[in-house]
């Protein structure tokens, strides 16, 4: 288990194989018997969403299951406002509470409707994909995308807490695995050279997943340092964002959809690096220890064919833009990063 100690809203994350059974039991220490809404995607409430709302109305709780369709398309303002409509007629009041119950998409889609819902309820997350479980369900990040740029419309707001079973990753199709392994090469690179080295030995990605417990907690204390030190997002914490100025550039240009995620971030990884270690900002030698772990994954590292103008252009719709300068993370060394701002017409020359 992990606390995220902060001034307005400290949790605890679980993080334990086999928990999503005694999840009744969980939300039941937390909260008093209330109205529950679930907001689950069409995949993954097919798999969970009914033991949950067995399990919620075994401890006393009146829960219902909002189901959405599942892909990055239902993070919208037009879902968001579906779903208020769909709270107001189950007579959802500000004394009860939403659980965020899939992977990255769903966090920032229930997270923000709960947000934003008669100005705030309280939420939890229950993250089911291993992108979700090593970064997206922590840290108070909400959002949705807009036809401008990924998660321009979002807000700060933290749950009461967060539970993670790795068993619930053995449903997901090797691609999102993948996805989630992304964030966790990024989250080594930027601050854990020995998680680096684990991921160096782990043989593939199913070996990982045989050590997902111990991976996550890991991953999860590199978010857990910079989000206390910094939970707004002004200074250590835009260190996480290593990868994703370019990457959710390149995510909005797929239209969201035709790259995924963590395709995006590794991609968005090797450009910075590459540039940066031409110009001597980074070591030189960093940019290929890069690609072979990312390779090894069969993560992403060629660039792909697009408008690069284009992709500049949805970059300066990105939120680390500041009037004409932008903040991008670079490698000091591999598990050291640093951040760096530049004028927004220079990251041109990291986008080839």
């Amino acid at each position: 288990m992990l606390h995220i100690n902060l001034k307005d809203q400290s949790y605890d994350i679980i993080i334990e194989a086999g928990a999503f059974k005694k999840v009744g039991a969980w939300v039941n220490q937390l909260w008093q018997s209330q109205r529950v809404a679930v907001i689950s995607d069409s995949h993954v409430a097919s798999l969970y969403g009914e033991a949950l709302i067995t399990a919620l109305a075994a401890h006393g709780f009146d829960a219902e299951l909002l189901v959405v369709p599942a892909g990055e398309k239902s993070k919208s303002l037009l879902q968001a406002t579906a779903l208020y409509d769909q709270l107001a007629a189950f007579g959802m009041t500000r004394s009860d509470g939403i659980i965020a119950l899939g992977g990255g998409v769903i966090g920032d889609l229930a997270g923000f409707v709960a947000s934003t819902y008669m100005r705030g309820i309280h939420f939890l997350q229950i993250p089911t994909s291993l992108l979700a479980q090593v970064d997206s369900s922590i840290g108070g990040k909400t959002a949705v995308n807009t036809e401008s740029a990924k998660n321009l419309v979002g807000t700060f707001s933290q749950p009461e807490g967060v539970l993670i079973d790795p068993e619930l990753l053995a449903s997901l199709p090797i691609q999102r695995v993948r996805e989630g392994i992304a964030e966790i090469i990024k989250s080594a690179a930027i601050a854990d050279l020995q998680l680096w080295q684990t991921l160096n030995d782990v043989k593939d990605e199913r070996d990982l997943l045989s050590q997902a417990a111990y991976i996550i907690t890991e991953t999860l204390k590199v978010k857990q340092k910079v989000v206390e030190e910094d939970p707004f997002d002004h200074g250590s914490r835009l260190t996480l964002n290593f990868g994703h100025t370019i990457g959710h550039g390149l995510e909005k240009l797929a239209a969201f959809g035709g790259l995924s995620h963590g395709e995006g971030v590794a991609i968005g990884m090797v450009m910075i690096t590459r540039h940066a270690e031409e110009i001597g900002l980074s070591p030189k030698g960093t940019t290929e220890q890069l690609m072979a772990l990312l390779s090894k994954f069969n993560l992403p590292i060629a660039v792909p064919e697009v408008d690069r103008s284009k992709l500049f252009t949805a970059i300066t719709h990105d939120k680390k833009a500041r009037g004409n300068q932008i903040k991008i993370i670079l490698l000091e060394a591999i598990g050291q990063a640093k951040i760096v701002t530049i004028p927004t017409e220079t990251i041109k020359h990291y986008l080839v």
